[in-house]
C-alpha cells in the first residue's frame, strides 16, 4: 500500500513586499495575505494515488500529478485550517492533522499628526504661516505622501472651495514631516476656513492601500462682524413684533388658552385678535410667494376685514341690514362685459396672452405644481384659524394652525436645496478603538438570536465533551459531538480572524479533530483542551468539593444521552 514520503510547501509573496520565497516542510503558513502557495506531496507508489486538500467547511480540492509529486497551487486569501488527504482505489490511506492557514493582512500607512486639536481659531495678529507635522509609516513601503488643504469662503448658499495638495515624498519606510502652510499664498482672509488633512498610499499591489488623519480646522475669526452675544445684549429689538413665525402664533396660542381663567373677558377677547392679526399678516406674508399680491386673493379670502365674520357665518332668517345687502346685490352683467371686451383696444389683447400677469398665482410662481398646492393649502387653514381667533375661540383655532404648520414643514422639506459643506471625505474609523465597543440594541433581532443560539450551542457541547474525554466514557455520538464543536470553534476563528483573537482556539480545534479521528492525546494536550472546555461550557476548573460537582454534572449529561 502506499505510504507517503515527504511533504512541502513553497510560499512566494507578493513582489512589492521584496520577502523571498521560502520552501518549508512545516505545513503550518503564516504569510502576506496574497501570497502564492504551492504544495508538493510525494508518495513511494503514486499509482492510483489521489490527493486533496480539504478545509474545515469539508470543501475539498484535487492534487495534480506533475513533477514526479502531487501539487496544488493557491493564493492566500484568508485564515482557517486545512488538511491533506489521500486516497488509493477509494480508500483512505493518509489524513493529516489540521494545519494552520494564516493570512497577515497588508496594513494601511499609519499616520501619527502631532497636533492634537482638531479646531483653531486663527485672529488677525497671529502669523501668516502655519506649521505642521506628523510621523508617517508603513509595514512595507509609502509610496506616496501628502497633504489636501481645502479653502472654504462665503456664507450660507454661496460657499466656495479651493483644494490645494501639497506633496511630501515618495517610496520611504517611515519618516517624520515638518510643513509650513503659507497662508497668504492660500488668500486666507476673515471669516474663511481651512480644512486639511495627511493622506498615504503604500505600494501595495493590485490596489494599494489608502489611510488619512482626522481632519484639522481652521477658522480665520473675523472681528467686523457682530456676533449674536453680542446683539443679545442691546437695548434694540431688531425684529417687529407683529413679525411671527406659525410656531410663534401656535405657542401665543396654547398660551392664550392656558390662562383664559386668569384673564379678563375683554382682555382675553383683545389679545386673542390681536393673535388673529399675526395670523392675518402672516398669511398675506406667504401669499406673496404664490403671487397673488392682493388682500383678497390670498389665502381664499374675497371679503373685506370687517365684513370677516359675516362671510364665515350663516344667516337662515335672511334678516337684518346685511341680509338686505347681499339680496340686493347685482349680479354680474354678462352682456355689459361683452360689450366692455368689443371695446378693447385688439392690440392689447393680443399682448394680454404673453404679458405677466401680476395677480394670476398660477402664471407668476416658479414653484412646482405640488409646492403650490401644499401652500395653498396652508393658506387656508391660516384662514380658518385667523377667523376662530377673531371669534375668540383660540382652541378652534388651534387645530388649524398646527395644521397649517405641517403643510408649510412639508413644502419646506420639497423645495429646499441642497449644499455640500466641504469637499472632503471623513476620516477612517479607528478600528482596534471601535472594535466591540457599540450597543447591540439597533441590531437585527435574527442576528441577535442566533449568535445567542450558538453562544448556548458551544457552551452544550462544551458541558457535554468534559464527560467523553476518557476513551473509557465515549459513546457512538462522541465524535459527532466533537465534530459539531470543533465547526462552531473553526467558525468563530474565521469571523475573528487572528488580529482579534482568533489563534487561540486552534489548538482546541486540533485537539478536537485528533479525538474524532481516533488518535490520542498527550497529557499536555489533554490538559489543554480541558481547560479550555470548562471556559467554553462558562465553568471555573477547580478542585475539592466544587470538583465533584462538576463530576455529578457530567454524569447526568451522559444518563440524559443514553
Amino acid at each position: 500500500m502506499p505510504s507517503l514520503q515527504a511533504a512541502k510547501i513553497r510560499i512566494s509573496p507578493p513582489s512589492y513586499t521584496k520577502i523571498p520565497e521560502s520552501e518549508s516542510e512545516d505545513l503550518n503558513v503564516k504569510a502576506i495575505a496574497g501570497s502564492l502557495l504551492h504544495w508538493r506531496v510525494y508518495f513511494d507508489q503514486p499509482a492510483h494515488v489521489t490527493v486533496r486538500l480539504a478545509n474545515s467547511r469539508g470543501e475539498e480540492m484535487p492534487f495534480k500529478w506533475q513533477h514526479a509529486a502531487f501539487e496544488y497551487a493557491d493564493k492566500l486569501a484568508g485564515s482557517g485550517l486545512y488538511s491533506i488527504k489521500a486516497f488509493w482505489k477509494d480508500s483512505l490511506i493518509h489524513q493529516s492533522d489540521f494545519y494552520r492557514l494564516e493570512a497577515i493582512p497588508d496594513l494601511a500607512p499609519k499616520i501619527e499628526p502631532a497636533s492634537k486639536e482638531l479646531y483653531q481659531y486663527h485672529l488677525l495678529k497671529d502669523e501668516k504661516t502655519l506649521k505642521i507635522s506628523a510621523r508617517i509609516a508603513d509595514d512595507f513601503v509609502v509610496s506616496q505622501a501628502f497633504i489636501v488643504a481645502t479653502v472654504a469662503r462665503g456664507a450660507g448658499e454661496n460657499v466656495k472651495f479651493r483644494e490645494v495638495k501639497f506633496p511630501l515624498s515618495v517610496n520611504f519606510k517611515s519618516a517624520n514631516f515638518t510643513k509650513s502652510i503659507h497662508l497668504d499664498e492660500l488668500n486666507f482672509a476673515p471669516g474663511d476656513e481651512l480644512y486639511y488633512y495627511w493622506a498615504a498610499i503604500d505600494n501595495r499591489r493590485p490596489e494599494p492601500n489608502f489611510s488619512k488623519s482626522d481632519t484639522y480646522f481652521l477658522v480665520y475669526k473675523d472681528t467686523a462682524q457682530v456676533e449674536e452675544s453680542q446683539l443679545a445684549t442691546m437695548a434694540v429689538n431688531l425684529v417687529p413684533e407683529y413679525f411671527r413665525s406659525q410656531r410663534q402664533i401656535i405657542i401665543d396660542t396654547e398660551k392664550l388658552i392656558a390662562r383664559r381663567k386668569k384673564l379678563a373677558k375683554q382682555e382675553f377677547n383683545s389679545t386673542s385678535n390681536e393673535i388673529g392679526f399675526d395670523q392675518k399678516v402672516l398669511r398675506l406674508r406667504y401669499g406673496q410667494y404664490l403671487g397673488e399680491e392682493f388682500e383678497t386673493s390670498i389665502g381664499g379670502g374675497q371679503h373685506e376685514e370687517g365684513d370677516m365674520v359675516d362671510a364665515f357665518t350663516h344667516h337662515s332668517d335672511g334678516s337684518g341690514e346685511g341680509a338686505e345687502q347681499r339680496i340686493a346685490e347685482p349680479v354680474h352683467d354678462h352682456g355689459n362685459e361683452h360689450k366692455a371686451g368689443e371695446a378693447e383696444d385688439p392690440l392689447a389683447a393680443l399682448m394680454e396672452q404673453y404679458t405677466h400677469a401680476h395677480d394670476d398665482a398660477e402664471t407668476n410662481t416658479f414653484y412646482e405644481q405640488s409646492t403650490r398646492s401644499l401652500l395653498k393649502m396652508a393658506l387656508e387653514q391660516m384662514w380658518q384659524s385667523e377667523l376662530h381667533l377673531r371669534m375668540y375661540e383660540p382652541e378652534k383655532a388651534l387645530p388649524f394652525e398646527n395644521k397649517a404648520l405641517e403643510y408649510l414643514k412639508t413644502a419646506q422639506q420639497k423645495a429646499r436645496a441642497y449644499v455640500k459643506k466641504s469637499g472632503y471625505d471623513p476620516p477612517p474609523i479607528k478600528e482596534q478603538e471601535k472594535r466591540l465597543t457599540g450597543e447591540m440594541k439597533d441590531l437585527s433581532q435574527e442576528l441577535s438570536t442566533e449568535q445567542i443560539f450558538k453562544d448556548q450551542r458551544m457552551q452544550q457541547l462544551a458541558s457535554e465533551m468534559l464527560g467523553h474525554l476518557e476513551p473509557s466514557k465515549a459513546d457512538k455520538n462522541r465524535h459527532s459531538k466533537m465534530r459539531q464543536l470543533a465547526g462552531l470553534l473553526s467558525g468563530r476563528l474565521i469571523d475573528s480572524g487572528p488580529l482579534h483573537g482568533g489563534m487561540q482556539n486552534w489548538p482546541v480545534i486540533t485537539s478536537l479533530q485528533k479525538l474524532a479521528g481516533g488518535r490520542p492525546l498527550s497529557a499536555g494536550e489533554n490538559r489543554e483542551l480541558k481547560a479550555a472546555l470548562y471556559r467554553y461550557a462558562g465553568k471555573s476548573q477547580q478542585s475539592g468539593p466544587a470538583y465533584s460537582s462538576d463530576q455529578k454534572l457530567e454524569a447526568a449529561f451522559r444518563r440524559r444521552l443514553r
